[in-house]
């Protein structure tokens, strides 16, 4: 009887025992997930905010390389278009490119520590570098509104396109490793962190609006107007380079998913450029701060996938692209391309997709899984697709509403013209 008694109260004992492990195992499962899901948020959020840093570091880019009767614009601009493309992406391009709807109740949103709210923020940072490339071409003639509404449109509906086909919510075709692109050419279109989809479209949407604006009124006249303030112009240059690790590592979505390697090639290929340009433009200012954008522009593509010593080829090469087509398209084609943002993002950006198709390839020792023609054939159309959009929304506002500010308010400069202030208003009396 007693043994019986004993072994009834083992194996209740242990029921006991296996009731309480799995009840602590479930807890220890809730525990793992819930930390999973708030350290995502996190790494995300960061990722974001240190894009939205890279912010300012457009503006005082801008700030250093126009004129001093056009810093207050720059400022303005940069910040007022945030606040547009916030809006914008919010309501109607982020719903377009994600399938992701905010007119929902919040508790659908807010789940998993609000992480799809973060994930927005992060997306946003990306389209938002439309506008604010486009805005260092423009510079110094541009209308504020009228720039302000086209740069609206492609951030509500031109970038989402692009990006949904490439990244989101209809990428199947492009981005799948079963759409008709890997199945044509053996591997999906890759783009690890916006080489083509953000650089390259926003690069190639601001040059019609460079050519339909035509040159600054001092330009035609004299070919001499030189930067305000190479200070300014190499504070925005840091600011970008240091939030690009943000731009590029974040671009990973998860923890789980971080890599080194996609800082170390950022890196890599950010010295290249600067090398590059340093040595080819004989030690320029201007050059060498941009040459190192250059080289970071280029390497987002790939830059999950490249060995370092093929991502400072990428970065070289693209520091002498923008060095040398910059002098070509200003003294040559003539183009008044304030900052170069034709050459820096949208030659570098297409150069950058191809280049992931090339020194991604286990041959130049990369990772593989990437097909040149794939890369090209993409590249390709977000060349055609951003060209065809600016034409017709630039020349469709030029001929209604005009685009550029007129001579009078161009030669006092827009700080006074459209903002009533100057940048050092003391300096004024």
């Amino acid at each position: 009887m007693a043994h019986k008694q004993t072994t009834f109260l083992s194996i209740t004992a242990a029921a006991i025992a296996v009731l309480f492990s799995a009840q602590a195992w479930a807890d220890n499962s809730d525990g793992l997930s819930q930390l999973t899901s708030s350290s995502n948020t996190l790494f995300i959020l960061i990722g974001a905010v240190m894009i939205l840093a890279m912010h300012s570091g457009f503006a005082f880019l801008e700030v250093g390389s126009v004129r001093k009767k056009n810093q207050v614009n720059a400022l303005n601009k940069i910040i007022a278009e945030w606040g547009f493309s916030t809006l914008i992406y919010f309501f109607i391009g982020y719903p377009i490119a994600r399938g992701i709807s905010f007119m929902v109740p919040i508790n659908e949103m807010a789940v998993d520590n609000g992480l799809d709210y973060v994930r927005f923020f992060l997306f946003l940072g990306f389209a938002a570098c439309i506008p604010a490339i486009i805005s260092g071409g423009v510079a110094e003639r541009a209308k504020f509104w009228t720039n302000s509404l086209a740069g609206g449109i492609f951030v509500g509906l031109v970038y989402p396109f692009i990006e949904g086909a490439t990244w989101g919510n209809f990428s199947g075709a492009l981005g799948s490793a079963d759409g008709w692109l890997a199945t044509t050419f053996g591997a999906p279109f890759h783009d690890f962190a916006g080489s083509v989809v953000v650089h390259a479209t926003g690069g190639w949407l601001a040059l019609p609006a460079i050519i339909l604006l035509g040159s600054r009124i001092r330009v035609a006249e004299t070919d001499t107007i030189e930067v305000s303030s190479i200070p300014f112009l190499a504070l925005g240059s840091w600011i970008l380079i240091v939030g690009w690790f943000g731009f590029n590592v974040m671009s990973a979505g998860a923890i789980n998913d971080i890599s080194g390697l996609v800082a170390i090639n950022s890196l890599l290929a950010m010295v290249g450029g600067t090398i590059s340009a340093l040595i080819v433009s004989k030690n320029d200012a201007g050059f060498v701060h941009n040459g190192a954008l250059a080289g970071l522009v280029a390497v987002c593509a790939g830059s999950d996938l490249y060995h370092p010593v093929g991502a400072l080829v990428v970065g070289v090469v693209a520091g002498l692209i923008f060095v040398f087509v910059f002098q070509f398209e200003t003294s040559k084609l003539k183009i008044d391309d304030v900052l170069g943002v034709w050459p820096l993002h949208g030659l570098c950006g297409i150069w950058g997709g191809l280049a992931a198709g090339i020194f991604g390839l286990e041959a130049l020792g990369g990772a593989g899984g990437v097909s040149f023609m794939s890369q090209l054939t993409v590249s390709i159309g977000v060349i055609a697709v951003a060209l065809t959009a600016s034409f017709v929304v630039y020349g469709t506002l030029k001929k209604t509403v005009g685009i550029r500010l007129g001579a009078q308010e161009e030669r006092i400069g827009s700080d006074i013209s459209i903002h009533s202030i100057a940048s050092s208003p003391e300096d004024a009396f």
